[in-house]
């Protein structure tokens, strides 16, 4: 009963704080493991004849990382202490983590990557191969944040040059207020800055405590008074098919069919496909995929 109320005193509900336990003490486990599989070297740091622990030191991580060494000394300890994301951004900067440990570290850390989404677990290499098989229809992977996570060679050249655009940029919504090219080849280019406007805000009701979100509106409001403007009207729309016309520098005027095939059972990573509305759309974008092919012949 003692235990009982003790637990209800902290307001904590036991299996919460247990889960919280073990999450931080695998947290400290990584961390270590990976500390110890660096070498001095590999940081510009000389080895030294006195050293004994097998990889980096503590005080050497923090400091590479720009962190107290008494704060990182307790995150190897599973303390119960607040990480930020930018701690964990130089933690996984300075261990050299790839994609898969970057993951996994914010994971147990219980934050949310800001970085734009590069890598998806819904992108396998059959969806990749299905990308392929559907040229000459342009299609694309996105999340809800309008992360372009995958696309096939004909989408690669239906708005812009995707190979041109750093993996930072390759947002549609940021695209679609920010990129000068992108926004040539929307015929209808205010309706749909509003329809995807309206259509991020509806999504990011369930997000909003999340940084790669909060982080995502900052820029956009920073890098466009159009989006500050269409934003600050509170609109909010559901996903829902469309048609849509482009202006390709290639091939002229295509008229589309939009739809959104979702890879999960959740609204997150989705498949755009747009389809040929006509028969002369279906003549360009086969027209468009010949192109896309013959600039990636080397």
């Amino acid at each position: 009963m003692a235990q009982e109320q003790a637990v209800r005193g902290t307001g904590t509900p036991p299996s919460r704080d247990v889960a919280g336990s073990v999450r931080r003490h695998e947290l400290a486990a990584f961390l270590r493991h990976r500390r110890e599989h660096i070498t001095p070297e590999q940081v510009g740091l000389p080895r030294g004849r006195r050293r004994r622990t097998p990889g980096l030191r503590r005080e050497e991580v923090a400091q590479l990382a720009a962190v107290g060494v008494t704060w990182y000394t307790w995150l190897e300890q599973a303390r119960d202490i607040q990480v930020s994301v930018q701690v964990l951004d130089a933690l996984a900067r300075t261990l050299f983590l790839d994609p898969g440990e970057r993951a996994h570290l914010f994971q147990l850390a219980g934050q949310v990557d800001p970085t734009p989404a590069t890598v998806c677990p819904s992108i396998t290499p059959a969806v990749r191969a299905l990308l392929a098989q559907l040229d000459p229809v342009p299609v694309s992977v996105q999340n809800s944040r309008y992360d372009i996570l995958a696309h096939n060679r004909t989408y690669g050249l239906l708005l812009c040059d995707m190979d041109t655009v750093p993996p930072q940029d390759r947002n549609a919504l940021v695209l679609s207020y920010t990129n000068a090219e992108w926004q040539s080849s929307i015929v209808h280019l205010q309706d749909a800055q509003r329809m995807m406007a309206a259509r991020f805000r509806a999504a990011m009701a369930g997000h909003l405590a999340e940084p790669a979100w909060k982080m995502l509106l900052k820029r956009l409001r920073a890098e466009s008074e159009e989006f500050c403007e269409v934003w600050d009207r509170h609109e909010v729309i559901a996903p829902s098919t469309k048609r849509k016309e482009f202006d390709n520098r290639y091939v002229g005027r295509v008229t589309v069919d939009h739809t959104d095939l979702w890879l999960g059972p959740e609204l997150g990573p989705r498949m755009v496909t747009y389809a040929p509305a006509d028969e002369q759309s279906r003549e360009k974008l086969e027209k468009l995929h010949k192109i896309a092919l013959e600039r990636a012949t080397p």
